[in-house]
C-alpha cells in the first residue's frame, strides 16, 4: 500500500500529458476538428440547463426522426477542456441517427467534484426534458465519457433521479460507456499536481468514488481502456467490473494500441470497436 501512496509513483501513473509525449498535438487537432463541426453543423451551440457558471450544453440533432440521444462528458480531471473542444465526437453518431448533446460543466478549483456531478445530472435532467424538440427521444438515452467524463458517466447511473427532479424516471438511461474512467478516487487524493485544484478529502472520496457504491439498477455499463495507459488506469477499468460484477458491466475491455488520448479515436471511427459500443446502448446495433 506504500507504492499507491508514493508520490512519485502516483505521478508517473495518473499524469497523462507528461506520460503522452504528442498529448498537446492530440488534443489540438480535437479543437480544430470541433472548431469545423461548430461551424458547419446545424448545432444548437452555448443553451442554458442552468443559471450558474459552466451550465450550458451543444445538441446536434440528426435527420432520424425520434432519435436516440448520446450525452457525451468530456474529461480534463474536472479542471480544463471544454465541450467546445468535443463536438468532433457529433458527426459519425449524427450520420448514424442518434441526436448528440456535449454539456459543459464549471471547473475545479473554482467547485468541487461534487458540484459538478450535480451539474452533470441537472444537464441529464434537461435532455430528458427538452430531447423532443430536438427530434431526440427522451426514452432512449445513454452516457459516453472519457477520463474524468467517465468517472461522471458513471456516477450518474447511480443517482437518486427523483431527489434532482421528481418528473424523472427512476432510470432515464439505458446505460453508460467510460472511456478511461476512474472509480476509486483514493490515489488521487495523494497525487501532487492534482491536489491543490481536486481538493479531495476521505469524506468526499467515499461520496464519489463508484467502485463504494452498490451496482446500479436499470441500466449498465461498458468500460474499456487504452493498453498503453497506465497500470493505474487498466487496474481502474478492471475494478469497477470486479466490484460491480458483470451483469452491471458486461463489457471491460482494453483497446490495443491506444493511449489516455488516443483511446478516445475509436468512439469517433465508426468501424471503432467503442463506437460499436455506444450505439448498443442506444440500441442501433
Amino acid at each position: 500500500m506504500k507504492l499507491r501512496h508514493d508520490p512519485s509513483w502516483l505521478e508517473a501513473q495518473y499524469n497523462n500529458r507528461a506520460r503522452v509525449a504528442d498529448h498537446a498535438a492530440v488534443l489540438s487537432r480535437w479543437a480544430q476538428a470541433s472548431a469545423l463541426v461548430r461551424a458547419q453543423s446545424l448545432a444548437h451551440l452555448d443553451l442554458r440547463y442552468g443559471p450558474g457558471e459552466g451550465e450550458t450544453l451543444d445538441v446536434f440533432p440528426t435527420a432520424a426522426p425520434r432519435a436516440p440521444v448520446l450525452v457525451f462528458i468530456h474529461g480534463g480531471y474536472w479542471r480544463s477542456l471544454d465541450k467546445s473542444d468535443h463536438a468532433f465526437v457529433a458527426p459519425s453518431f449524427t450520420a448514424d441517427g442518434a441526436m448528440v448533446v456535449v454539456p459543459n460543466y464549471a471547473l475545479c478549483p473554482a467547485v468541487s467534484i461534487e458540484h459538478i456531478v450535480l451539474q452533470t445530472a441537472r444537464a441529464l435532467a434537461w435532455v430528458w426534458h427538452h430531447a423532443a424538440e430536438f427530434g431526440g427521444d427522451p426514452a432512449r438515452i445513454a452516457l459516453a465519457g472519457h477520463s474524468a467524463g467517465g468517472h461522471l458517466a458513471t456516477m450518474l447511473l447511480s443517482c437518486r433521479w427523483k431527489e434532482i427532479d421528481d418528473a424523472l424516471p427512476l432510470q432515464p438511461v439505458s446505460g453508460a460507456l467510460s472511456i478511461s474512467g476512474l472509480y476509486d478516487l483514493e490515489p488521487l487524493r495523494h497525487t501532487p499536481f492534482l491536489q491543490a485544484d481536486l481538493k479531495l478529502t476521505p469524506t468526499s472520496v467515499a461520496r464519489l468514488s463508484p467502485a463504494f457504491f452498490p451496482r446500479p439498477k436499470g441500466a449498465r455499463l461498458h468500460a474499456a481502456v487504452g493498453l498503453d495507459e497506465s497500470d493505474e488506469f487498466r487496474r481502474q477499468n478492471l475494478l469497477i467490473r470486479d466490484v460491480w460484477g458483470p451483469t452491471a458491466v458486461p463489457v471491460c475491455e482494453t483497446l490495443p494500441a491506444s493511449n489516455h488520448f488516443t483511446v478516445l479515436h475509436s468512439l469517433v471511427d465508426p468501424a471503432g470497436r467503442l463506437h460499436e459500443l455506444a450505439l448498443r446502448l442506444l440500441g442501433l446495433r
